[in-house]
């Protein structure tokens, strides 16, 4: 049954299920209360998901004098979400229901680089999907730093993995038989954003991460644009020198050649805070030690993000800028370059935009990627192709081969 509906009105859809899940049957009248949509909206979502088969109704709520509601539950087959994170050097799973809380997670070695690599994530995946409890998988979502042309093909470039075409979705497909969605990992946090963050109650905002890259996903009217070849939001490759040192991508002077982890690492090293074979999280230790070469490090890095992001801001006009990644853990060392930074070079009547700053931990990127198969049955732009109908049959419960 074809669907005609907005993007909003998809994540709207999406976030019903997730509330059903986590808080268990409602009516009418509180899904149209907790999640701020208009008693008419939700009519209509909840025929439509009924006619689904991803609702039930079930029975009626008591009565204080008015006409009974009818609360609405999850259709028992609503299933679960893998989440898969890839990065040069390891892998992460989340398994998640569809209110987005993590079921179970796990991390495992992996070598972007050699030549069998397609064959070790197969094994990997493989092997978190079997160790599960037997409920549905409704479909499998991987985020990846780098370009991915459409989710539902998932063919990836990528600078940090040293990957150049790589059919990534239709080798997943092939090997696990599940639907697959593939998309740029700051992507797929925004998408988790959208369906259980801050961003359920905005329909534009930024997500930016630091961290080992430095990225951005950009929701514009409750969408997150990709734009032509899906690589929108690419902050990181920004040029802020002309003679800067040279970036991943092959590039001189990009933002990330900067402020990444390996680019401050390098810093602290040439100015011997850190002694050969330390890494990012000694020069936290001397920042939080109180070393003034430490701190400096830290400020100078959040004055140029805080300096870029600022034109980012003026460019897609954000409601509010959610900062997520590992770099985080250190943010309290980046905030005193950042904040003046951003704030003097932003126009006027934008410097109180609101930056919010989210805990973070390694799942955090799976949960994201995970959050791409619970949001794709209702992908009205049609990027998931024929993988959202089979994601979307798993939903009701009509598991089709893929």
């Amino acid at each position: 049954m074809a669907i005609h509906s907005t993007t909003r009105t998809d994540v709207n859809r999406s976030a019903i299920l997730a509330r059903l899940g986590a808080d268990g049957p409602a009516s009418r009248a509180e899904l149209a209360r907790v999640l701020s949509l208009s008693p008419a909206l939700i009519t209509q979502l909840v025929k439509d998901l009924l006619a689904d088969g991803l609702l039930v109704e079930l029975e009626q709520a008591p009565s204080n004098g008015g006409r009974p509601a009818r609360m609405l539950g999850l259709a028992t087959s609503a299933g679960r979400a893998i989440g898969v994170k890839v990065v040069a050097d390891h892998v992460a799973f989340v398994e998640v229901g569809v209110d987005g809380r993590v079921v179970r997670s796990a991390s495992e070695p992996f070598d972007a680089t050699a030549s069998t690599f397609i064959a070790e994530l197969v094994e990997r995946i493989r092997g978190f999907v079997a160790a599960g409890d037997g409920a549905t998988v409704l479909g499998l979502g991987v985020g990846v730093p780098g370009s991915v042309d459409r989710p539902g093909s998932g063919v990836v470039d990528s600078a940090q993995l040293g990957w150049t075409g790589v059919e990534l979705g239709e080798a997943l497909r092939r090997a696990t038989g599940l639907p697959v969605v593939v998309e740029n990992n700051v992507n797929a946090l925004a998408v988790a954003e959208r369906l259980f963050g801050l961003g359920r109650s905005h329909d534009n905002f930024l997500v930016v991460t630091i961290g080992t890259g430095v990225g951005a996903g950009i929701v514009v009217d409750g969408a997150v644009l990709r734009a032509a070849s899906g690589g929108a939001g690419e902050i990181g490759h920004v040029p802020v020198a002309d003679d800067g040192p040279r970036c991943s991508c092959g590039n001189d002077g990009c933002l990330e050649a900067f402020i990444g982890e390996a680019a401050l690492v390098r810093e602290a090293r040439e100015r011997g805070i850190l002694p050969d074979g330390a890494g990012i999280d000694a020069l936290l230790a001397a920042a939080d030690a109180g070393d003034g070469a430490a701190l400096e490090v830290y400020r100078a890095a959040g004055h140029l993000l805080g300096r870029t992001l600022a034109g980012i801001v003026h460019t897609v006009d954000p409601a509010f800028v959610v900062v997520l990644g590992e770099g985080t853990a250190g943010w309290r060392h980046w905030a005193p370059g950042f904040e003046p930074a951003f704030r003097s070079h932003l126009l006027r009547h934008r410097r109180s935009l609101p930056v919010e700053i989210e805990t973070w931990t390694d799942e955090s990127w799976a949960q994201g990627a995970a959050a791409l198969v619970l949001a794709t049955p209702f992908d009205a732009a049609g990027s998931a192709g024929d993988q959202g109908r089979l994601i979307r049959a798993r939903f009701a419960g009509q598991v089709v081969s893929s």
